[in-house]
């Protein structure tokens, strides 16, 4: 028993030993991409050299040297990237997350060293800035995320080098001064004919997190961080006309709107917000969707910084929290933290309107009702240990005649390194005004209930899965994103991977076969199907993806069997182009119709850059539906372009095209009546500039076209807006 003690006692001492001392700044750092502070003389060197894909732990090609330091107000991590051929580092002007395809350097801290959720920062060699924040837990990386933080970059002779500095009030850290050890990466991306990524860990890739692998800094002793509190007042305003009878635009609304949205970090692990009249335009088009032949209702991703900021603490499993359902909100307030093991969120938002999203077992759309309503959410979380958490969510939302509420519980187990299990349930109870019963939504009191419960193993070559749903008929989760409810569902997955090589006409190549079946609530199969897939990586970063998918659905009576294919392939053609398509065809369902169709989708896609200044997307979807016996259905084709001219890493001008046709055959409708031909333009021009996150000078114009078998292309409005944010920090 005491040599077991003794050689546990030299375990943790040995342990102990491998975690770095970081050093603390004896000034603050100067962030230009020069390294001449003092402080890069004595920090504390980190090396890069490890490269985890495409090769397994293989010595990096090239040389990465990063240096850490931090003082009471801010972290500072700073990087030589050498390079063998400096004119083949890739690095363009873009706007923030938007460099992730250049040369790249970065790192990933997790403050509370507990293994489950870290902070992501990776520069480019111009000063390009992306954050994240990833999580062991939910398995997610999530770059909707802004902190406010300064970089630089400057390209050398020898390579690059990159400068930043992350005020801690920007992190929940745990609060005290004592010392404390953090979890700690430091990355490099190296696009050229395959994009090599290297760590500055060994990544055990038989380990299905990654957060658990850092290496431990110790050292953070600090004691204060200032009075924490960020002030950032806006001012909106807007022109909009839209068309009248005769086709002649009429101003129909001027507006000039303060606002004003605060934060607090009540300590560095605590933080509130609250914004007042805030400023939801938004200022960016969402990505067009086809919404033809479609059963449920299409969603967006949110954009708004209000509600992306903590959003991490609000996630489960079962999509509970879809704050997009906050449609108008006339103010909101927001208290997020960590301490110890536990953390928390509460929201609370006023909503001018109250948007519904009305779900069935095989269909799903949205309607508004003008009436306010309140959004209360409560989110708790407990890590039971190491491998195991526990949470508790709670979400009201209540106005005239209308309440809704949810409660769940959730648990994750990191079973073994490699395996894990996530089980959530859910109860709801829900009562509507009578106006939604002409929509379909029943009377009277509704209630019932969700669970999901899911299993994933992941190795160096394998990963395999499973999963069961089920979500009860007269479930609601107004606050969440549900399109369907009434059902049962399960599926499961193996995939295999093969490593290949340089010497190897093949990078990595990837096997794949799935099932899944769903089960309507009468015990009735609605669906079953399969996809067995093969993917190939090759050089000039290649991915071709193979996929076959039979399947069987049952839909307004009738069982339809089909069989569906498609084939998604991309290249890096040069430096600054790449391009791609996806091809989909088969048998499916026309849903408006009730009865068996074949389809084909076609989708090129592109992304290119000329020089560092300018660049783009472009992509055109096109759809063609025929019945079995061959007539013509519909075409639809959405083409649509995104074209941005940066002047520098903080100013830009963007201009976003959209344009949607549908041709249709109207005798394939019979008895409906449908129009032959239906057009619509969106057209978006907007100057940017941003001194962070929040600092931001926007002036935009959007316009919408319209047109039908009858009607020229007309524009249907015209809006012109003005936006000026900016951020104190005290």
């Amino acid at each position: 028993m005491k040599m077991l003690a003794a050689l546990c006692a030299t375990c943790v001492l040995a342990f102990a030993a491998d975690a770095e001392e970081v050093t603390r700044a004896a000034a603050p750092v100067r962030v230009d991409g020069v390294l001449d502070d003092a402080v890069w003389q004595q920090a504390t060197p980190i090396a890069i050299d490890r490269e985890w894909a495409p090769g397994d732990n293989i010595p990096a090609a090239v040389r990465t040297d990063a240096f850490v330091a931090w003082d009471d107000d801010k972290l500072y991590v700073a990087f030589r990237a050498f390079d063998p051929q400096p004119g083949r580092i890739r690095a363009r002007f873009a706007e923030r997350d938007g460099a992730l395809n250049d040369d790249t350097v970065g790192f990933m801290i997790d403050p509370y060293n507990d293994d489950r959720l870290a902070y992501q920062f990776r520069i480019n060699p111009l000063g390009v800035q992306a954050d994240a924040i990833n999580s062991d837990v939910e398995g997610s990386e999530d770059f909707s995320w802004d902190a406010i933080w300064d970089s630089a970059g400057r390209i050398t002779n020898e390579g690059y080098v990159v400068e930043a500095a992350i005020p801690l009030q920007q992190l929940r850290i745990p609060a005290g001064g004592q010392a404390r050890t953090w979890g700690f990466l430091a990355m490099r991306d190296w696009p050229r004919d395959v994009r090599h990524r290297f760590r500055s860990i060994v990544t055990d890739q038989n380990r299905n997190c990654l957060i658990c692998q850092f290496e431990d800094l110790s050292g953070f002793g600090i004691t204060d961080v200032g009075r924490n509190v960020e002030i950032t007042p806006t001012l909106t305003g807007s022109i909009q006309q839209t068309a009248d009878a005769n086709g002649s635009l009429r101003t129909t609304e001027k507006s000039l709107d303060p606002g004003v949205s605060g934060r607090w970090a009540i300590t560095p692990g605590t933080s509130l917000q609250a914004t007042v009249n805030p400023d939801f335009s938004q200022v960016e088009a969402d990505a067009a969707q086809l919404d033809v032949n479609t059963r449920f209702a299409l969603s967006f991703p949110e954009k708004r910084p209000f509600f992306l900021e903590g959003a991490d603490f609000f996630e489960t499993q079962l999509n509970l929290l879809f704050t997009r359902t906050i449609a108008d909100p006339v103010a909101g307030a927001k208290l997020t933290g960590k301490s110890g093991p536990n953390s928390y969120g509460v929201l609370v938002a006023r909503d001018e309107i109250t948007n519904f999203l009305i779900p069935f077992d095989q269909s799903s759309f949205r309607t508004s009702i003008s009436r306010t309503s309140d959004t209360a959410v409560l989110r708790y979380r407990r890590d039971l240990s190491k491998r195991a958490t526990a949470g508790l969510f709670v979400a009201s939302r209540t106005g005239d005649e209308y309440s809704n509420q949810v409660l769940s519980g959730d648990s994750f187990i990191r079973v073994t390194e490699r395996d894990s299990v996530r089980v959530q349930a859910a109860g709801s109870r829900a009562e509507y005004p009578i106006g939604l019963q002409t929509f379909g939504q029943p009377p009277g009191t509704l209630e019932g209930h969700a669970l999901l419960v899911s299993y994933g193993h992941n190795d160096r070559d394998w990963s395999w899965w499973s999963d069961y749903a089920e979500v009860a008929p007269a479930f609601r989760a107004d606050t969440g994103l549900f399109n369907q409810v009434g059902v049962r569902s399960g599926s499961a997955g193996a995939q295999r991977r093969i490593r290949g090589g340089p010497e190897k006409w093949f990078r990595n190549l990837y096997f794949s076969v799935g099932g899944d079946a769903r089960q309507q609530w009468d015990g009735n199969w609605s669906e079953w199907g399969s996809d067995i897939s093969a993917t190939y990586e090759g050089s000039r970063q290649t991915s071709i993806d193979l996929l076959i998918a039979p399947n069987q659905e049952h839909f307004a009576g009738t069982t339809y069997h089909n069989m569906r294919y498609s084939i998604d392939a991309s290249t890096q053609v040069t430096r600054d182009l790449n391009a791609g398509v996806f091809v989909n065809w088969g048998e499916t369902i026309d849903f408006t119709n009730r009865r068996a169709a074949d389809f084909v989708t076609v989708q090129p896609y592109t992304t290119f850059h000329i020089g560092q200044h300018f660049s783009g997307t472009a992509s055109w979807v096109r759809q063609d539906f025929r019945k079995q016996t061959g007539e013509h259905v519909f075409t639809a084709s959405l083409p649509q372009a995104r074209l941005l001219y940066h002047f520098n890493r903080r100013m830009y001008v963007r201009a976003i095209l959209q344009y949607r046709d549908v041709d249709r055959s109207p005798e394939q409708y019979k008895p409906l009546i449908v129009g032959r031909e239906s057009r619509g333009l969106l057209s978006q021009l907007l100057f940017s500039y941003r001194l962070d996150a929040q600092t931001v000078f926007l002036a935009g114009y959007s316009d919408n076209y319209a047109a039908t078998e009858t009607v020229d292309l007309s524009q249907t409005n015209r809006a012109v807006f003005v936006k000026l944010g900016y951020a104190w920090l005290f």
